[in-house]
């Protein structure tokens, strides 16, 4: 037999197991402050026709999203089959706005004009990344939001790579990332309806999908992504599933702490969450109801399965057993005193790297291609 490249590739696929790269966002940490976004953003879509690409969304919930009413729009995978879904538009995207700067900086109305973006007739200044930032549901004094950040979960059963006509959508061996190769792209957009997330985008410009890589050139010099790394607030876990010894593997299979979104999708994500934790409610003279969580319960196991009540009664556990005195593991690595043992082996620092032309070169060729 002739071995070419791919069939050592795919030999080598047979011989060896498959990695997987996961990570765990702690809600009860995060405080909505778009570090996560605006890193992605700045790094990876800057160029032209991905103004509206947020890779990397951190939403109000309960809210629509981005796409608005994404949760709605149906794919993922029904009794072992995909399921085709609705695909977002552009105007459902929404953001990616120009601005009358000329006007309120430039020419001479600045005093009786705003800042606002330019309605080009295409309804994409109706919604955007974070439109209903805050806005939360209930009613005062019990009215309540979280955040919820999101980004492609580069699931073990992606419907995106089955779904794509030309074979731009795969999976790498090595570390589970969902890749596309924009040459081979076709601009079908039939990701996008299948992918139940809705965290595909179209760069109608280039005619291409696009979506968020995992900064996997980062991942190659075993650095973590950029969302993970520039997060304030020691949120979020990066790493293998499968090392027993890491922090993924206790909080999600044998603690059983941190959840997938949305498992009914069917496609097994690889982004889990620990889901955040209720105040108590008020009642009418603004005493506590220690009875009623201001969260409503249901919303949760909405959005995390019925495993959430579970998961939020083990951590509640933990800490009344601190409050009594004793130790506890879980709570010890959702503190992290250390903030680089949330990353595993990925905690090199990107500034160490080789930053010359022809690295960088050779960095935006790969990524290009992916």
């Amino acid at each position: 037999m002739t071995i070419t490249n791919e069939t050592a590739t795919n030999e080598a696929d047979k011989s060896s197991k498959r990695g997987q790269v996961a990570m765990v966002f702690d809600l009860n940490k995060c405080m909505g402050c778009q570090t996560c976004s605006i890193a992605c953003k700045v790094l990876w879509t800057q160029e032209q026709g991905e103004e509206h690409q947020w890779w990397m969304t951190c939403n109000t919930q309960p809210g629509k999203g981005t796409p608005k009413d994404w949760e709605q729009m149906g794919g993922g995978i029904i009794d072992g089959q995909p399921a085709k879904g609705h695909q977002p538009t552009r105007a459902e995207f929404g953001g990616g706005w120009d601005f009358n700067y000329e006007e309120v900086f430039y020419g001479g109305k600045g005093r009786s004009t705003h800042l606002h973006p330019i309605d080009k007739g295409d309804k994409t200044t109706e919604w955007g990344m974070n439109w209903d930032e805050d806005q939360g549901a209930g009613e005062y004094p019990n009215s309540y939001y979280f955040y919820l950040p999101r980004l492609c979960n580069h699931c073990t059963n992606p419907v995106c790579v089955t779904a794509c006509p030309s074979g731009a959508m795969y999976k790498r061996h090595e570390d589970g990332v969902v890749l596309r190769d924009e040459s081979k792209c076709q601009g079908a957009r039939f990701c996008m309806e299948a992918c139940p997330y809705k965290k595909i985008y179209f760069n109608y410009v280039r005619d291409v999908a696009q979506h968020c890589i995992m900064c996997f050139p980062r991942l190659e010099e075993n650095v973590a992504p950029a969302c993970a790394r520039q997060c304030p607030g020691r949120l979020v876990f990066v790493g293998d599933p499968e090392d027993k010894s890491g922090p993924i593997y206790k909080l999600v299979n044998e603690w059983k702490v941190a959840l997938p979104l949305h498992p009914e999708f069917g496609t097994e994500p690889n982004i889990f969450y620990i889901p955040p934790m209720s105040p108590y409610s008020l009642k009418e003279d603004m005493s506590i109801d220690y009875e009623t969580p201001r969260i409503p319960p249901e919303y949760l196991e909405y959005l995390f399965g019925p495993q959430v009540h579970s998961a939020l009664g083990k951590i509640q556990s933990e800490l009344k057993g601190v409050r009594e005195g004793n130790s506890s593991e879980i709570l010890d690595t959702l503190i992290v005193y250390n903030w680089l043992d949330l990353f595993g082996k990925y905690t090199v620092d990107p500034g160490t790297l080789d930053r010359s032309p022809e690295k960088v070169a050779v960095t935006l060729g790969a990524t290009r291609k992916n």
